[in-house]
């Protein structure tokens, strides 16, 4: 093929103007695709630990974890007993919601509670039904959490027991080391 005709020359023009034209749009695109990552301050905090040891029974420590309340529970044992005494299937939401447990679990209390250390509960700390955080230390009809905007009343577990909450409070991926390091994320 010859280099010198005129149709060669209007193809390499062609090829010239488009690659040139991609490379500016990639330019261009890149810095908006780009933004839409999170943050280096969202990254830095997307684990905490917490050191739970000196968390005393009958007493609850919040934290902030990704801008949301986290609720860190050292449940006593008549508490417990309160939310291991709950039959599940009368429950509105029966599902745990624990992401540290695959598939959707029953909302027992031993699924909703920190595996090995099941006298901790920790949850995150935002009403299910429009996003409140719940007032905690016993508040509420069943002992446990009540959000005062809408009255959703949560019992020792976090479960949905009255109001328009549809689900239980989530509870956050986390694990629990031998020294009582709770590490959230």
């Amino acid at each position: 093929m010859d280099t010198q005709t005129p149709q060669f020359r209007r193809d390499f023009l062609y090829y010239a103007t488009a690659g040139t034209g991609a490379v500016a749009v990639g330019a261009a695109v890149w810095p908006l695709i780009n933004q839409m990552n999170p943050s280096a301050d969202v990254r830095a905090l997307s684990q905490i630990r917490v050191d739970i040891s000196a968390v005393e029974p009958g007493t609850q420590l919040t934290v902030s974890f990704l801008g949301k309340p986290v609720f860190i529970r050292h449940r006593t044992d008549a508490e417990i007993a309160q939310a291991r005494s709950e039959d599940v299937s009368s429950l509105p939401d029966t599902v745990a919601r624990n992401p540290n447990i695959s598939g959707d679990v029953l909302a027992t209390d031993a699924n909703r509670a920190v595996a090995g250390n099941e006298n901790f509960l920790v949850m995150i700390g935002v009403c299910t039904h429009l996003g409140c955080v719940p007032l905690g230390d016993g508040a509420g009809d069943f002992g446990g959490w009540f959000c005062p905007c809408h009255g959703s009343h949560y019992d020792t577990a976090g479960r949905i027991r009255k109001g328009p909450a549809p689900e239980n409070l989530h509870i956050p991926t986390m694990s629990v080391s031998e020294d009582m390091i709770l590490t959230l994320g």
